[in-house]
């Protein structure tokens, strides 16, 4: 799935790089529309109307899988995506063709934001980092492969029916329910609970794992919102759907439910009345859009090498980013790995900034690829992280929006290019100070590492920042005295006290029975 929504990417952060990759395709897509010349300025504007698409996918599509589901907002999307593929193979004119492809951007967008929900959902908390670098390495595949599929093809209409010939693979997907199963904590979290354990079911009997009976047509519903948590978080200690322990989960569902269930569904409007979420979605977005705006500043230098070698020696980067959070962020945590990232990109982006015209050719190659690496590493984490911090009722669409941002950020550069180049210098400055600025703003980031998924507001509201500094670790058995004596703490006071209560309670009975006395004379 990943090669396949790269593949039908056109919008490098750099055109003349794809235009090297991809000539064949190119020119005669070019010189069959008259995309040169006075009317090349199509060609950025067509790129920015596709990026364009990919945004309003991630938040509607967003909002389809809050409100349907992971697995209806993929079927849905992939629904739109495959006739749409294969009508741009048949575009009459430039017209037609950059309105379909703004909404099979879309669909595309819908593909990969459902898919990449539904994966984190259904890894434990020590593996949700795995699970998504190998996504995120299936991606880089797509985009290493695609200069050879296109150079193969040799026509764009042909490249554009393999794709829709790929796309039609994920139908599978759609066939076959265990491929794609509905996310049970995202129905545990909406009170879905028939749904919840006919899933349940269905993952322990497809290991082979008895459960003593069929779920599907209880009807009953949770007690309250706390024994809702109380069972998700059953479901994080067991690690996962394909444990033995999930008989008892069943159990322990069993004995919260009682009566009709009602689901409960969430939007975006939703974090309003939050006071955490919402400002760790707006650092994370804010990262994210920095990330994906500054890495056409780096893109330029590389473009003097000429011929292919700046697209692979991006791809290349690329790589070895994802290799590098692999490494780093179990290690180090989440927030400590994005601001590192942060800096180095930041830094890179200054050195490019005020030295290049004094230094060696090389020096400023090997700088660009190195902030390439970082840019892409800040992008990527910011997204993994945005979908660890924002809780399970909302993730669809916040996550929407923080990669809609992404794409905002890509879109600058065609912008730029749009405008004859004129405004790179500024571009470059305002998005290398956003990324010393968004420093600050990192600090304030809870961490999450090796930490259950929030699944309710009440739960993204409870992740809080650890201190910046380390704390030298100490003995909290509470049978054992402390070390360090409580400065608080005053023994002849608190004797005085004790002393103090006694009178006061030996008076008060001895008055009490004086004044029994009285009453009965």
């Amino acid at each position: 799935m990943a090669w396949t929504c790269h593949m039908v990417r056109m919008d490098t952060p750099h055109p003349s790089l794809h235009c090297n990759m991809v000539m064949a395709v190119n020119c005669v897509l070019f010189c069959q529309w008259h995309l040169v010349c006075e009317n090349g300025w199509k060609v950025p504007l067509e790129q920015i109307c596709y990026l364009i698409g990919w945004l309003w996918g991630y938040i509607i599509f967003g909002l389809v899988c809050d409100r349907f589901g992971r697995r209806n907002g993929f079927i849905s999307a992939l629904v739109v995506a495959l006739p749409l593929g294969v009508a741009l193979c048949f575009s009459p004119g430039y017209l037609s063709f950059m309105a379909i492809r703004i909404v099979f951007g879309a669909a595309l967008s819908g593909i990969f934001l459902s898919f990449y929900i539904a994966r984190l959902e259904l890894c434990p908390p020590g593996l949700r980092l795995m699970i998504t670098m190998i996504g995120g390495f299936f991606w880089l595949g797509g985009e290493l492969l695609l200069p050879g599929v296109a150079v193969l093809c040799s026509d764009w209409k042909v490249l554009q029916g393999a794709i829709s010939g790929a796309l039609l693979l994920l139908s599978g997907y759609w066939c076959c329910h265990l491929l794609f199963p509905e996310s049970p904590r995202w129905l545990l979290a909406t009170r879905q609970l028939n749904r919840c354990k006919a899933e349940l079911c269905l993952f322990s009997r497809a290991n082979g794992i008895d459960t003593g009976e069929d779920f599907a047509g209880r009807e009953s519903l949770f007690t309250g919102e706390q024994q809702i948590l109380n069972a998700i978080y059953y479901y994080d200690l067991h690690k996962s759907f394909f444990s033995p322990y999930r008989i008892l989960f069943f159990s322990e569902i069993d004995s919260l439910w009682r009566g009709f269930p009602r689901p409960r569904y969430y939007s975006f409007c939703s974090l309003v009345g939050t006071r955490l979420i919402w400002r760790n979605a707006l650092i994370l977005g804010f990262t994210t859009f920095i990330g994906s705006g500054i890495r056409p500043c780096f893109a330029r230098n590389l473009m003097a090498l000429g011929g292919s070698t700046p697209y692979f020696l991006q791809a290349g980067s690329e790589v070895l980013a994802c290799i590098s959070l692999c490494i780093t962020v179990n290690h180090w945590g989440r927030r400590a790995v994005l601001l590192l990232f942060t800096i180095l990109t930041g830094f890179c982006s200054l050195l490019l900034l005020a030295l290049t015209q004094y230094l060696f050719t090389a020096v400023s190659i090997a700088i660009s690829v190195l902030g390439s690496l970082s840019s892409h590493a800040v992008v990527m984490l910011s997204v993994f992280y945005a979908s660890e911090v924002l809780p399970t009722v909302i993730r669809g669409s916040g996550l929407g929006i923080i990669l809609g941002l992404s794409m905002l950020g890509r879109a600058s550069f065609p912008m730029i290019v749009l405008q004859q180049r004129s405004g790179f210098f500024l571009h470059h400055v305002v998005f290398s100070s956003f990324c010393i600025l968004s420093v600050l703003s990192l600090l304030l980031l809870p961490e999450t590492k090796r930490k259950a998924l929030p699944d309710t507001l009440r739960q993204g509201e409870g992740l809080r920042r650890p201190p910046l500094l380390l704390q030298a670790t100490q003995d909290a058995v509470p049978l054992l005295s402390h070390g360090k004596p409580r400065a608080d703490y005053n023994p002849d006071s608190y004797a005085q006290l004790a002393s103090s209560t006694k009178k006061m309670i030996r008076s008060n009975s001895t008055h009490g029975q004086d004044n029994k006395a009285l009453t009965n004379d």
